[in-house]
């Protein structure tokens, strides 16, 4: 598996090192136009003196490793695997990160996204999401028959969709059968998943019907739980373990080598070491498998007050490692002024950025920034209030905290990543 990373994480740098800074790439130096990502950062420039342009988002360096560190410790302690949502990020640079520091694999959601992993070497991939698309199918059988160290991992929840992918893949000629897990719905109101355990077990019969599809495992989403509190968290992922059981036991797991068993969204993934922590002796090994994957970034929002972290703070803690730094250019009364980052450039679905710091423009110096608030996001503007006696001018630039990873990374395609001193050591690309 080490050097099966190696080699991955060896395609994501190079692929990345390779590609030219152009327009497409917001904040970066005008200057920088023309030279190879692995040049401009061979140049070590600094954040706010060697031209970078506002709004500009940033990346702490040492709050990343913080966090990938911090995970990797947990997940051990517990005797958890991990495949961590590389939804969040859709960066390789990441993706090859969190395998150095033990990560099984990676976590996706749509075909797109797994085609963007494969093209930067990941080797094993679970795709927390059914897979019913006929074009995607096909391509997919396609990467198992091509490579066999490529591993695949995709909910099923439904014996329509079993049909639907026997069919696909019958008709793409493939020679591996896919791994599939029945996904158990977190409540009626929940997002996908079967609903009741009858129910998944007519599933999994259907996979056993086919040729195409092998049965890996249970997995599910607690963060889906309706009314999430840790006892009905608890309680349902009880309920995924006890389905486990009751497979194994009617010999659903037949032949496997190891039984998957994975769960795991950002907020609740205290609750899944704890469970798991009780899954009994089975026919087979189990692959314990968290897919928590808010962590790399953290937030100053969402994440920040869910963390479970702040229920076990024995545990550790994340770090937010966002900042968006903007700059204001107007500021038409004592108490108003405008920063020119708005919903294009900062995540707003849960909350608004968060004013932290700000950069004098005519010192240089760094203060917190009392009295400033943001109160608004238009399209390339950010409304910020400020109280009587603040010190902001228009030229400052403002450090914003921003809430959900998930709408943060995906507004920018290639992210410094910055040192405490304000030296860029390396950049972060996304594709979404």
């Amino acid at each position: 598996m080490a050097a099966d990373n190696a080699v991955g994480q060896r395609t994501s740098r190079t692929q990345l090192a390779d590609e030219r800074v152009d327009f497409r790439f917001k904040g970066l130096p005008p200057d920088a136009e023309g030279l190879t990502v692995g040049e401009l950062a061979a140049q070590r420039r600094n954040l706010f003196t060697d031209g970078f342009t506002t709004p500009v988002l940033a990346l702490s360096a040492e709050r990343v490793e913080h966090n990938l560190a911090l995970m990797e410790t947990y997940s051990t302690r517990h005797g958890l695997a991990f495949a961590p949502h590389g939804k969040t990020s859709m960066a390789p640079e990441l993706f090859a990160r969190q395998e150095e520091h033990g990560a099984w694999g990676i976590t996706l959601a749509v075909p797109h996204q797994v085609r963007v992993a494969r093209a930067h070497g990941t080797r094993r991939v679970f795709l927390a999401n059914e897979l019913v698309d006929a074009a995607a199918l096909r391509w997919l059988a396609g990467e198992l028959d091509a490579d066999p160290d490529f591993r695949f991992i995709c909910y099923v929840d439904s014996v329509r969709g079993v049909e639907l992918m026997d069919a696909a893949l019958r008709a793409a000629g493939a020679s591996r059968p896919v791994e599939v897990v029945v996904e158990l719905g977190a409540g009626d109101a929940a997002r996908t998943g079967v609903r009741t355990e009858a129910e998944c077990a007519a599933v999994a019969d259907a996979v056993a019907g086919v040729p195409t599809l092998r049965l890996a495992g249970v997995a599910g989403y607690e963060g889906e739980v309706p009314q999430a509190d840790p006892e009905r968290v608890h309680a349902w992922l009880r309920r995924l373990v006890a389905l486990a059981v009751d497979f194994d036991k009617a010999g659903r797991f037949a032949g496997l080598d190891e039984i998957v068993v994975s769960a795991g969204g950002s907020a609740w993934f205290d609750a899944v070491a704890d469970v798991f922590a009780e899954i009994p002796e089975l026919s087979a090994p189990v692959l314990k498998l968290l897919r928590s994957g808010a962590y790399v970034s953290h937030d100053d929002g969402h994440y920040r007050h869910l963390t479970p972290f702040n229920r076990v703070p024995d545990e550790g803690a994340l770090q937010p490692a966002f900042r968006l730094w903007a700059q204001v250019v107007s500021r038409p009364n004592p108490g108003q002024a405008f920063v020119n980052a708005g919903k294009r450039d900062a995540a707003y679905d849960l909350d608004l950025p968060e004013a932290q710091v700000v950069r004098d423009a005519r010192t240089g110096e760094v203060r917190e920034a009392a009295g400033v608030t943001v109160t608004g996001l238009s399209d390339q503007h950010g409304w910020v209030r400020t109280a009587d006696g603040a010190e902001l001018e228009v030229g400052d630039w403002v450090g914003l905290g921003l809430s959900h990873p998930c709408t943060s990374f995906d507004k920018w395609q290639l992210i410094p990543l910055v040192a405490a001193d304000g030296t860029v050591t390396d950049y972060i690309r996304t594709y979404f």
